[in-house]
């Protein structure tokens, strides 16, 4: 199978080595130094499943090398309409483009531009950072689970199941995705957000007793607004998931906090926007996420105020 990274930032390069590794043909689609360092040096990956490195193939024009068999689309949601449609036309006949971005609306997008029938939507469950040009650091976790919007199973989805089998990097196949991205969401919403404001790994929030209850606060809101939006999503799943991001997160720094670093734009209108946007729909109050979201467009302002403005970003 082909298939292009589009975005080779932490997440499309961890899933990218992995294919590779598994004998698949990928191409990574990436920009400036890490597109160079790539090109030149190839993709160093540290993690604790081993080290590896890999000679791989790098574009920052995929249309050269198209057609896909799948993209695994892994930009920054801004940049999900811009760089969508620089894609079309670039599927093989009867290709998927699988988000594995962060938010509830991309598929949405992607579908105006390639059909539904040729979007699925996924989460990406690993933690992994770019820590320089072409140098991938992997802390956590590492699979992917995705569905059809519509719940079936058909020939495609046990396809891709086989394939991300073979990589390692199978999670699951759901059924009901619009539960799942909720439930993805939920976890991105408070502790990106919360992250990047304070500059605080995982831990270091929950550790902290107004911490912990902010980030409580901003779960219960969400869930209210997922169970309306028809997620089956509960408070009790959102302590759950406190619960295991003490347990096995409390290193990871999210990417919100990565990008606010690096003096990148951040993504927050696809979290804490979307939330607030879902809300409205449907009559539901949510102070706490509209202050959080307040305050993230305000660094955020002040960040791009301090740039020239930047090309697409990966997720």
């Amino acid at each position: 199978m082909k298939i292009l990274i589009m975005g080779a930032g932490g997440v499309g390069a961890y899933y990218g080595a992995r294919l590779q590794q598994a004998g698949e043909e990928v191409v990574f689609c990436a920009r400036g130094e890490n597109l160079r360092a790539l090109r030149e040096s190839g993709l160093e990956v540290i993690s604790p499943k081993g080290d590896f490195k890999l000679v791989v193939t790098a574009t920052g024009r995929p249309a050269d090398l198209a057609p896909y068999d799948l993209i695994l689309f892994c930009v920054k949601s801004y940049d999900t309409e811009t760089v969508g449609r620089s894609l079309a036309g670039q599927l093989a006949p009867g290709g998927t483009i699988l988000t594995v971005q962060n938010g509830v609306e991309n598929e949405a997008i992607l579908a105006d531009i390639f059909g539904p029938q040729a979007v699925m939507g996924g989460n990406a469950r690993v933690g992994a950072e770019l820590v320089a040009p072409g140098q991938l650091l992997h802390l956590t976790g590492g699979l992917i689970e995705f569905g059809e919007s519509d719940g079936r199973v058909g020939d495609r989805t046990r396809a891709l199941a086989e394939l991300f089998k073979r990589a390692g990097i199978y999670g699951r196949l759901s059924d009901s995705m619009r539960t799942e991205r909720w439930k993805k969401l939920m976890w991105n919403a408070s502790f990106n957000t919360v992250s990047a404001l304070t500059r605080r790994r995982v831990g270091e929030i929950l550790e902290d007793a107004e911490g912990l209850a902010m980030v409580r606060n901003l779960m219960g809101e969400i869930v209210a607004v997922a169970r309306a939006e028809g997620a089956d999503v509960t408070l009790d799943f959102a302590e759950s998931e406190i619960a295991r991001s003490l347990a096995e997160l409390s290193q990871v720094r999210p990417s919100t906090l990565q990008d606010l670093e690096r003096g990148k734009r951040l993504e927050y209108d696809a979290l804490s926007g979307a939330v607030m946007r879902a809300a409205r729909r449907h009559g539901i109050e949510v102070p706490v996420i509209e202050t959080v979201n307040a305050l993230l467009k305000l660094v955020d302002d002040r960040t791009n105020a301090n740039t020239n403005g930047s090309a697409p970003a990966s997720n």
